[in-house]
């Protein structure tokens, strides 16, 4: 497809994170930085301010290992779907560029994040063992342990869902998924595996 580059030759290009699906930074790329993106499979932007090619995580280590790059329909867009190598694409030190609403208040985790973002939690907190960790309580006492609990929160679920309360469909559906990313996570597996296999799935 042909790319609609503005009168500075740039285009505005969105990075997605490929896990979570949060939309990790913007920036701006020329012909070049787009066909580094291509060569090498990381993200290349154009600097405005300097002037210059830059490669994302050069110096920081933070890099964007771009997976897809998609073209929106007038051309003059473009979305690169990226794995972000250490979490934290911001040059403040944030995971993204978007962590704050238009009155300054930090913003929620949404909605579509919720899975892997809870993977990553169960991940930190299995790395560093706090005391007082209910997952860390869990992961000790063993996968069988794990395995029973997901057990029971999915009959608990099953339940709410006969007796037709939204809220408590909600909190034992909630419960459930917990239980299922710890045992994802003690397997060795990421929830955008499973996903992965879902979306494979719809034609």
């Amino acid at each position: 497809m042909k790319l609609n580059f503005n009168q500075e030759g740039l285009v505005p290009v969105v990075a997605q994170d490929y896990r979570t699906g949060e939309v990790r930074m913007l920036a701006w790329a020329n012909e070049e930085a787009i066909r580094k993106t291509l060569e090498t499979g990381y993200a290349h932007y154009y600097s405005r301010s300097r002037q210059s090619l830059w490669k994302k995580g050069e110096t920081s280590g933070e890099l964007q290992r771009v997976l897809e790059i998609r073209v929106d329909c007038d051309g003059d867009t473009l979305l690169y779907i990226v794995e972000q190598e250490k979490n934290k694409a911001c040059h403040t030190g944030e995971r993204n560029c978007f962590f704050e609403d238009i009155e300054g208040k930090r913003v929620k985790v949404l909605p579509f994040e919720a899975l892997a973002r809870l993977q990553e939690v169960i991940r930190q907190r299995l790395q560093e063992m706090p005391e007082n960790s209910y997952t860390v309580k869990l992961y000790k006492e063993g996968e069988d342990r794990i395995l029973q609990k997901f057990g029971e929160e999915a009959i608990e679920a099953l339940l709410a869902m006969k007796r037709g309360d939204k809220e408590e469909i909600k909190a034992e559906v909630s419960d459930m998924l917990y239980h299922l990313v710890l045992m994802l996570t003690v397997r060795g597996m990421g929830v955008e595996e499973v996903l992965q296999e879902l979306a494979s799935r719809l034609k």
